[in-house]
């Protein structure tokens, strides 16, 4: 889960150019409950609609890496967390150990695994 601010600083990141009105419609789309946070699978379904047929390997990379906190690599407790069980261990299955110079005991490696489900990375 994230909060409504690293939810708003996410889209401004990936290039949105919110005005309070237009965050404040999303907000409603993403937090209907009036929550003030935000699910990872929320922020997926938001995140497919907008971008109905024209995911990259980069979007699915940057929504991990938010995910993940940030970090080159992922753990099966963060999956698990924030995803429903299925689509949850359809990653940790498919997922690669991640062998980077920051890795952790059982990191695993979202980059690789988002290249191939969609094509080639322009990172």
């Amino acid at each position: 889960m994230m909060d409504s601010d690293d939810f708003k600083a996410c889209l401004i990141s990936m290039g949105y150019n919110l005005s309070e009105t237009e965050f404040g419609r999303i907000m409603n789309i993403v937090d209907p409950n009036n929550m003030g946070v935000i699910t990872f699978q929320a922020f997926l379904d938001f995140m497919s609609r907008e971008t109905t047929d024209t995911d990259t390997a980069d979007q699915v990379m940057a929504s991990f890496k938010v995910l993940a906190g940030d970090k080159n690599y992922i753990t099966a407790e963060e999956l698990r967390r924030e995803l429903p069980p299925d689509q949850a261990e359809y990653c940790i299955a498919r997922m690669a150990p991640y062998t980077g110079p920051d890795a952790v005991p059982g990191s695993l490696d979202y980059m690789s695994f988002s290249t191939a489900l969609y094509g080639e990375s322009d990172l």
